[in-house]
């Protein structure tokens, strides 16, 4: 079940390679001619793909349908794949009440020094938690989120976390946990109500339109509606 337009693969590997440059850039000593050549083209391309975008960033769902309006990305499913900003996350297993998997959190996300800042902590667990809702068949709004800090949380290091789900009357409760070599970093409780994925807006999306035939320039992007 889609909920929006997958990411072009160009958009996953532009992330890839963003969130890459990032952390050597937070990681740098002393200032560099190549970024400063990096960001006379960084300028470059960003005003020649600005000239590409609708113009109403909005984005089209529901009735709002115009072309004038950007293409949503799914956000169900590994949204750290396409956006460096989330964090990136791996499911090991999965089923309706649990589900395991594996993260690491390398440096664009440090708080204190060596370690995760809190509220990158409190993105991961709505992410992972959300995404889960999604492979299982019921997916929702997040009512409330609560994040536990137990132990500091390292950046570039592999670590597990494990999810239970329950259902009740008004919705999904679900309990993660982030571990070290079996030791709790973080605890997250996570209410969301809990709806049919097919009784969402899924059908009504804008699709991407296809590229346009090649003429030297840019194509437009805009998506057509479904």
């Amino acid at each position: 079940m889609a909920f929006g337009e997958t990411p072009l693969p160009q958009t996953v590997a532009a992330a890839a390679a963003i969130r890459r440059l990032t952390g050597i850039l937070l990681a740098l000593e002393q200032a560099d001619p190549a970024v400063d050549g990096l960001i006379e083209q960084m300028e470059a391309v960003s005003d020649r793909l600005t000239a590409a975008l609708p113009a109403d960033p909005r984005p089209r769902i529901g009735d709002e349908q115009s072309a004038d309006r950007r293409v949503y990305l799914d956000h169900s499913t590994d949204i750290g794949a396409y956006n460096p900003a989330f964090p990136e996350f791996a499911f090991t297993g999965s089923r309706p009440d649990r589900a395991t998997g594996t993260v690491t959190f390398p440096l664009n996300f440090e708080g204190p020094p060596g370690l995760v800042h809190g509220g990158f902590l409190g993105v991961f667990f709505d992410a992972v938690m959300q995404q889960h809702n999604c492979r299982e068949g019921l997916a929702g709004k997040t009512r409330s989120l609560n994040v536990r800090y137990r132990r500091p949380t390292p950046l570039l290091r592999e670590l597990d976390f494990d999810i239970v789900r329950t259902e009740h009357e008004r919705g999904l409760l679900s309990t993660g946990r982030l571990l070290q070599d079996g030791e709790v970093l973080v605890i997250a409780e996570m209410d969301a109500v809990a709806m049919n994925p097919d009784s969402l807006i899924t059908r009504t999306y804008g699709r991407r339109r296809p590229a346009p035939a090649a003429h030297g320039g840019v194509g437009t992007g805009v998506a057509a509606a479904r």
